[in-house]
């Protein structure tokens, strides 16, 4: 019966996180109070010792009392009195004398000691000594002025202080050890939230954080399942609807030419583009999408890609460093995302100039040294048009699948809403960022940094 009883309790201790911390922290009440118990014990060590009065005048009290006389010499008594630091009472049947006004001991209430001589004795009152003469038919008292409090143990408080910081201190440890799984939701729940529905907080206890631990997994297992039930769905319905369009296309080839046609061929390619931007997008979204990399000199590249773009009508200005450099990158999708871009900014640059600019960024001259090594430079490339620009509430957003800042989705100016969600995705999928800034009425500007190889591309295979 007892073991079971036993068996339960230690149960409910693993699987409750509150009874863990109400044991702790009851057991830090009994350690500080033991402590403090301790230390008052030490100060107040023996609460019936008596405060003796020292050997110096129980040695000389003969003395004290010839100074004094008999019959007593008040003046003589008073003065003795203030050397001594002392309270002196003179008392017979006729007389009650003291040096001080505040008799702080009533010698009345004093109960026999020791005899110091024929006439001396101590007497003690509560615990405090006090002398007591008989001499030429006159009693005298003497006693201290002051009881003497200033033994304070410093050892003791120090002791003490130690004692209560090492239970606070240990107090701690274990509150932290027993929150710690916290700290992994967190991360968990970050790494979770940035998309890594591939992470997994590690659980191993039983009680409400673990099964909070376990629910935070579970969650993310049922995210990763249906983001990919998701594209597997559009991967397959993507390919799906190219065999028709591809019919369409082959049928459309033996119809007369007429506007008609060539509006049914344009609105088809439309379509094409849209199923091969939602293919593209899936396969970069996965964790292993490859890239097929390859070393190109950055700044030709890009010259040659923007070469496409020279008729537009505004003009493209193409800015590049004198000293191109070498870098990993996958051509095909890098050439997708300059060309989205571009189209971009031909579509709302509203007539008005472009400008490309190619730049490397090292991170020795960013930390200031002056050598810099072109195989750790950053490739920067910066697409900057004059036209309509983008309102500060739609900047986070435009970068989403199918989000549009244009509510009326007029097919001439809006797209179809991947292009930047694209760009996006490439540039990470090269280890490299895409950031955005805007202004209504000015235009955009387009930053992409590039590292001189992809993350998943070893240094051997770069050289």
């Amino acid at each position: 019966m007892l073991l079971t009883a036993a068996t339960r309790m230690t149960q409910s201790v693993r699987r409750s996180l509150f009874v863990r911390l109400l044991l702790i922290f009851g057991s830090m009440v009994l350690m500080l109070t033991f402590v403090v118990y301790w230390a008052v014990s030490q100060i107040n060590e023996d609460p019936d010792s008596i405060e003796s009065i020292p050997n110096f005048f129980t040695r000389n009290i003969e003395s004290i009392v010839e100074d004094i006389g008999t019959p007593p010499n008040l003046n003589n008594a008073m003065r003795l009195a203030d050397e001594l630091e002392w309270i002196i009472n003179i008392r017979n049947p006729v007389m009650r004398w003291s040096s001080n006004a505040d008799q702080r001991l009533d010698v009345d209430r004093a109960v026999f000691t020791r005899a110091l001589s024929a006439d001396a004795e101590v007497r003690s009152i509560g615990n405090e000594d006090i002398i007591k003469v008989q001499r030429g038919g006159y009693d005298f008292y003497l006693y201290r002025r002051t009881r003497n409090d200033n033994d304070f143990s410093y050892p003791v408080l120090y002791i003490t202080l130690t004692l209560a910081a090492a239970v606070l201190l240990l107090n701690y440890f274990m509150v932290s050890r027993l929150l710690s799984p916290v700290r992994l939701l967190q991360q968990g729940a970050e790494r979770i939230r940035q998309g890594d529905l591939g992470f997994r907080v590690k659980s191993g206890g039983q009680d409400e954080l673990g099964v909070l631990t376990d629910s935070i997994n579970h969650m993310a297992d049922s995210l990763q399942s249906m983001l990919e039930a998701k594209r597997q769905l559009l991967l397959a319905i993507s390919h799906e609807l190219r065999t028709p369009i591809t019919r369409v296309k082959l049928r459309m080839e033996f119809m007369p030419d007429s506007d008609e046609k060539e509006r049914l061929r344009e609105d088809i390619d439309v379509i094409e583009r849209l199923i091969s931007d939602l293919i593209e997008a899936e396969r970069l979204n996965d964790a292993h999408s490859l890239l097929s990399e390859e070393k190109v000199m950055f700044a030709g590249f890009v010259a040659s890609v923007a070469a496409r773009f020279e008729g537009h009508a505004g003009g493209l200005e193409l800015h590049t460093p004198e000293r191109d450099r070498e870098i990993v990158i996958d051509k095909l999708r890098l050439r997708l995302l300059l060309t989205n871009l571009l189209n971009n900014a031909v579509r709302h640059g509203g007539r008005k100039s472009i400008r490309v600019r190619v730049s490397f960024e090292d991170a020795a001259e960013e930390s200031g040294q002056e050598t810099a090594r072109p195989e750790t430079a950053k490739a920067v490339l910066e697409v900057i048009d004059q036209g309509e620009g983008i309102a500060a509430e739609h900047l986070a957003r435009v970068c989403e699948p199918f989000y549009r800042a244009d509510s009326a989705r007029q097919r001439d100016t809006g797209g179809s809403g991947l292009g930047l969600y694209l760009c996006r995705l490439i540039a990470k999928a090269h280890g490299g960022a895409l950031h955005i800034s805007s202004e209504p009425g000015r235009g955009t500007h387009i930053t992409v940094t590039l590292p001189p190889r992809p993350p998943s591309t070893p240094a051997k295979q770069a050289a």
